[in-house]
């Protein structure tokens, strides 16, 4: 082609390659070069020169008209699908749920898809109680936004007790493989900074906030998203003027600092004091935060920032309640007059002792009473485990001893440090911080070695005193005697709630906190039960492999009745299969409490929970807990379960450990027995109860029905034209055949890959640096692929292997598809001749792919929002939605069918410029709503932000500005001031700077610009009646010219289903112009307080005297995706009159080929397993 045959609105292949552009102007440099500014098919605007060297690579990809149409059909059909697939997201929006081991609650999907995704950036607080899965809320987000190529970098900081347990899930439920951050990265890293090196990382919370070197490390690093579970822990608190910042805020300040995506996690956001609640909220937002608020700390309003769903009010798809009532027992017991004695002895050494320490040091002094609190705790547990921890004791303190004279006679006992190194900053805090082994390991170096004696004559007095109190319990473990055993058994024989149906135990849970005690019941219920493989034990020296082990023997082996298991175990122990359980052990932290009962109430529990608390009377602990037991029953009955969700929380000020410690140390006089139970008395008054609830509510959300409908609608919406399993296997299995791959069927849904060719393998490694949605690299084969979540494991196989999921964000699925992409996109421009065997019409339409963007404003063109839309264009111009992928139910013509229907390319309408038409609706209709719908939403958000950081930057201001007169008066007048009036001055300058620069930022991130919408390709699409009728066949069978007569069948059709439905008293929607997959939707009324699954159902009218129903192939993968909510109608139409409706449940049963684009059913074979509209509920 010659430089001079180039001119503007020309389309041209060969100025980049493998794409055609649009030439949009041309400037010619002598008469070999011209420079051409032009147009690519992704609206891109590209400038080059040409030369006469680059004419044998330019062809004219039009002639005489604007779309040749002469692209290879199947070659089209592909390259819209991989296009639809890149950016699955915009056709299934809620891919994240398609794709992974997840059934998402309502409370979960409004969480992800309301209150999260549409923030950019996200800056959050999600706050929903203990127990509604905010892990998997917090899963659901990062596989969202890693399948949208928002998210590449993820680090998640948690307590070291949870880190394990989010490694597990992220991969169980969603794929994703995170990295354990430890030491050893740090070693090993290539780059020295580990942080780079990683792109999915879990670290434990403590470890990065307590290292400095570290902290420097994640300041050169970035991420897209971070993700704080249990935030509450990067607390601060005013102290008069100053703030206290602890080590693991100024953490959460650079955690903020280093990410694009910011969520914190927890479940008690507020601790009651206001002015701390928006010190933690100034992680998310430091200006909107900034300082004290000068009118005091009144109530700030931050929907826009936080969620939070109360555990009483979550509810099921099916309007149900999601979790049972839980009522919890009192189990008192009295001890025994030898259990009572040595009570009495050990407890008076415990006290002499705490009195002893506080003489210590700060934090020897606080290891010391950790120590003999743990004492206490074991005494309360069992005969056996306080003879053991006496004994231990007593051997570590007289080696103690001996070390001790060795190094240097009579004088100073230098404190043993050997566990100092693991301790949290606050050792109480230990048990959260450290992993359930470690923890369990640490508390049993304590107890046996923090001793408050400073000389070795002290020493050698306690080791005396606790050989006494060895011999005690010795004797009383060899007595056999144990109140606590006695009313635990009396508790599994005779209570009604212990015996299944059948007479046997049912599933139980018992919680001790001493491995000790752990043996010891272990051999006592074998005992009772008879069988030894009766009981099974979780602690912290169970390792991960075997913790999972003894939990799926637990929950799905008959023969393993109970489960004994430690705090330590606790956490991330999901065990909803038991519905009882035992506190042997009563944990002195009520947050404790609600976790250990979390246990068995959480998500999927379907029974009323029981809890029996066992106290012991007459002990000085025992008053404590029996009050507190005694006032959560008066509460519960006056507040419902929400009392156990905010045990954490109502002991302010004084915690119930202390309470506790106070009760051993002063509880024989009568007037600080007195004072205990007023504070538990206190701690749990009604009002106040209340008032934590409505100050937890401060950002809360309530489901109700009309809400919860809309959702589940928008979730079958969304369900029906999901890409997976479907549409993704069709497209994979002709796309990577047509690269040289070899995909084979190995059993029901699974596949294996036996070559992946190399062409895929390097198109990987180039994407690597391109666009990564996932870490791992394509393999040369793969043992077992599927592309159903159900598929990746063979229940009743365990030995077969995991397969991998093929998903749009697989790295095998997204070479496939840029490969796909890049040999076959031109053909989406060039057109092609297409047929639509399911219209029956004569007039042929034009189909295009439309492609519009929203933009962030300035210089950085961030697109915030996108869309892609079908659209069929009519010989008079009329313009339609063509639904999510009108490219599949149409087949390429055959060389006979082609010649046909030759004439209709050179059609006076198909010669207009039918992109202009296209783009001219595009910017009537599709841009408007589209850039209306982001910028409205965009401004909702900036404008809230601005107006806060306003108020509360310029009220600082103000302040700080009066007291900068106020001193210069003082200084006039000769008075003596603190503050120089130069420091005053700076820090109005600096707010005044910082007030500026905010705005200017989000006055910029308020500007939203549109993008020019993009023609991405098109096809002409022949309507299979138009062949017919050019083959001669007569009007009326399979084919008719009279478009009224064919709409009024349609209309007849779906009168008839509508009266139908709202004769069974159902309301009727009619979906049809929504392409959803079907076309009314009937909302059957609630029943029994449940809201039942809507009906789907597909319309199909046919003329009287046809014989076959023509299915599209959308149709039938819609209808399978739905599987039981979908249901055909069909309604046979005769002038006026009509039969039926006919229901058809489950009318298709397997997927079609790729090639397959509709399928013509018997109507005879289709009525015969018909029913009527009453038959078909």
């Amino acid at each position: 082609m010659k430089l001079e045959e180039i001119s503007k609105g020309a389309l041209i292949s060969g100025i980049e390659p493998g794409k055609v552009a649009r030439i949009v102007g041309v400037d010619p440099l002598g008469d070999n070069a011209m420079t051409v500014v032009y147009r690519t098919e992704d609206g891109r605007l590209g400038e080059r020169v040409l030369f006469r060297s680059n004419e044998a690579d330019l062809a004219i990809a039009t002639a005489g008209r604007p779309w040749s149409f002469d692209a290879d059909g199947e070659g089209f059909k592909l390259a819209a699908e991989a296009i639809r697939i890149n950016l699955a997201h915009l056709f299934d929006p809620m891919m994240a749920v398609h794709t992974s081991n997840v059934e998402p609650l309502p409370h979960q999907i409004t969480a992800v898809y309301e209150s999260m995704l549409p923030r950019q950036p996200l800056r959050f607080v999600l706050a929903d109680d203990p127990g509604a899965g905010k892990t998997i809320m917090a899963g659901l987000l990062i596989r969202e936004l890693l399948m949208r190529a928002d998210a590449a970098r993820v680090l998640i900081v948690s307590p070291g007790s949870l880190v394990e347990q989010w490694q597990d899930e992220l991969y169980e439920k969603f794929g994703l493989s995170f990295t354990l951050f430890s030491r050893e990265l740090v070693d090993q890293s290539r780059t020295g900074n580990p942080f780079d090196d990683q792109d999915l990382l879990v670290a434990r919370l403590d470890q990065l906030s307590r290292s400095e070197e570290l902290q420097e490390k994640l300041k050169l690093s970035r991420f897209d998203l971070v993700v704080v579970d249990e935030a509450h822990k990067l607390s601060a608190t005013w102290f008069g003027t100053k703030i206290n910042e602890t080590k693991r805020f100024k953490l959460g300040q650079l955690l903020g600092s280093i990410s694009r995506h910011f969520l914190l996690m927890t479940a008690t956001p507020h601790n009651g004091k206001e002015e701390d609640f928006q010190l933690f909220l100034s992680l998310l937002d430091s200006d909107r935060f900034y300082g004290k608020f000068r009118d005091g700390a009144h109530k700030v309003d931050v929907s826009d920032l936080m969620r939070r769903m109360v555990k009483e009010d979550l509810l099921k798809f099916d309007g149900t309640r999601l979790f049972p009532e839980r009522i919890a027992y009192t189990a008192n017991y009295k001890l025994s007059e030898a259990e009572a004695e040595l009570y009495n002895s050990v407890t008076a050494y415990v006290k002499e002792e705490m009195n002893r320490a506080d003489n210590l040091d700060g934090k020897r002094k606080g290891t010391v009473g950790f120590a003999l609190t743990a004492l206490q705790r074991r005494l309360a547990s069992s005969p056996e485990a306080i003879y053991q921890s006496l004994k231990r004791r007593r051997e570590k303190l007289k080696r103690r001893i001996e070390e001790e004279k060795i190094k240097q006679r009579g004088g100073k006992v230098a404190a043993s440090e050997t566990y100092a190194e693991k301790a949290s900053e606050d050792i109480w805090d230990s048990a959260e911080d450290m992993a359930p082994d470690d923890y369990e390991e640490f508390e049993e170096e304590v107890v046996d070695q923090a001793t408050a004696a400073q000389t070795i004559s002290e020493l050698e007095a306690e080791v005396f005193t606790l050989e006494h109190l060895e011999k005690r319990a010795k004797a009383l473990v060899a007595s056999g005697q144990d109140r606590k055993w006695e009313e635990l058994r009396e508790i599994l024989q005779n209570t009604p709630e212990m015996r299944g149906p059948d007479g046997l135990q049912r599933k139980l849970i018992i919680f001790t906190e001493h491995r000790d005690t752990l043996n010891y019941l272990a051999d006592r219920i074998r005992g009772l039960l008879g069988k030894h493989e009766a009981v099974n034990m979780i602690h912290g020296g169970v390792h991960r492999e075997d913790r999972r082990k003894v939990q799926e023997l637990f929950r799905n082996d008959k023969d393993t009745r109970v489960l004994l298991a430690t705090d330590a175990a606790g956490e991330g122990v999901n065990l909803q299969n038991a519905n009882l359980m035992v506190n042997y052990d009563l944990p002195w932290n009520p947050n404790r409490l609600e976790q250990r009962f979390g246990r068995i109430h959480r998500i999927g529990q379907t029974q009323i929970c029981h809890l029996w608390n066992m106290v012991a009377n007459e002990t000085r602990e025992g008053d404590v807990f029996q009050k507190l037991f005694e006032k959560i029953e008066i509460e519960r009955k006056a507040l419902g379960g929400r009392v156990f969700d905010i045990l954490g929380e109502v002991f302010d000020g004084v915690s119930l450990r202390d309470l506790l410690i106070e009760a051993i140390r002063y509880g024989e006089d009568p007037a600080r027995k007195k004072h205990l139970q007023e504070v538990v008395q206190g701690a749990l008054d009604t009002n106040k109860l209340r008032e934590i609830i409505s100050r937890n509510a401060l950002a809360e959300e309530v489901m109700d029905e009309r809400r919860l409908f809309a959702l589940k609608e928008e979730m079958e919406k969304a369900e029906a034209r999901k890409l997976q399993p479907y549409f993704i296997r069709a497209f994979f299995s002709q796309a990577f055949d047509r690269l040289g791959g070899d995909l084979k069927p190995r059993g029901f849904g699974r596949f294996e890959i036996t070559h992946v060719p190399a062409l895929i393998r390097e198109r990987d490694r180039q994407i690597q640096g391109r666009d990564r949605r996932n870490m791992n690299p394509v393999t040369p084969k793969y043992e077992r692929v599927c592309f159903e979540k159900s598929r990746i494991r063979v229940d009743d196989k365990p030995g077969e292997a995991q397969a991998s999921l093929l998903h749009p964000a697989h790295p095998l699925m997204q070479s496939v598809v840029d490969l796909t992409i890049e040999q076959h996109r031109a053909k989406l421009k060039q057109g092609s001749v297409l047929l639509d065997p399911n219209d029956e019409g004569v007039e042929p339409k034009l189909m295009l792919m439309l492609d519009h963007s929203v933009k962030e404003g300035g210089e950085s063109g961030v697109v915030v929002s996108r869309r892609l839309q079908f659209v069929t264009i009519d010989q008079a111009g009329r313009i339609e939605n063509a639904g999510w992928a009108p490219h599949l139910d149409l087949t390429p013509l055959d060389e006979v069918q082609s010649k046909m229907v030759a004439d209709q390319l050179d059609a006076p309408w198909i010669k207009k410029d039918l992109e202009q038409v296209a783009l001219a609706h595009a910017s009537e209709k599709l841009v408007p709503e589209h850039f209306e719908e982001v910028k409205s939403r965009r401004e909702r958000q900036v404008d809230k932000n601005l107006v806060a950081i306003r108020e509360r930057l310029v009220k600082e201001i103000d302040y700080w500005s009066d007291r900068h007169d106020k001193l210069r008066t003082d200084l006039q007048a000769g008075k003596d001031v603190r503050l120089t009036l130069e420091n005053v001055r700076r820090t109005i300058d600096e707010l005044t700077v910082r007030l500026e620069n905010r705005s200017k930022q989000l006055e910029a991130m308020r500007h939203v610009v549109s993008a020019m919408p993009v023609v991405v390709g098109g096809a002409l699409v022949i309507p299979a009646g138009l062949l017919a009728q050019r083959n001669g066949e007569p009007q009326g069978q399979t084919w008719t010219a009279d478009a009224d007569a064919r709409a009024r069948v349609e209309r007849v059709a779906m009168e008839a289903v509508r009266k139908a439905e709202e004769a069974l008293g159902h309301q009727v929607i009619d979906v049809s112009a929504e392409k959803c997959g079907w076309d009314l939707t009937a909302v059957v009324p609630v029943a029994d307080g449940k809201l039942p699954q809507a009906r789907h159902i597909e319309v199909k009218g046919r003329a009287k005297g046809q014989s076959t129903i023509t299915v599209t192939r959308n149709e039938i993968l819609y209808g399978l995706n739905q599987s039981e909510k979908f249901i055909l109608a069909v309604v046979i139409v005769d002038g006026d009159s009509h039969e039926g409706p006919h229901y058809i449940r489950n009318p298709f049963t397997q997927e079609p080929d790729w090639a397959v684009t509709s399928i013509n059913l018997d109507l005879d074979a289709l009525l015969e397993r018909a029913t009527s509209s009453e038959g078909s509920l």
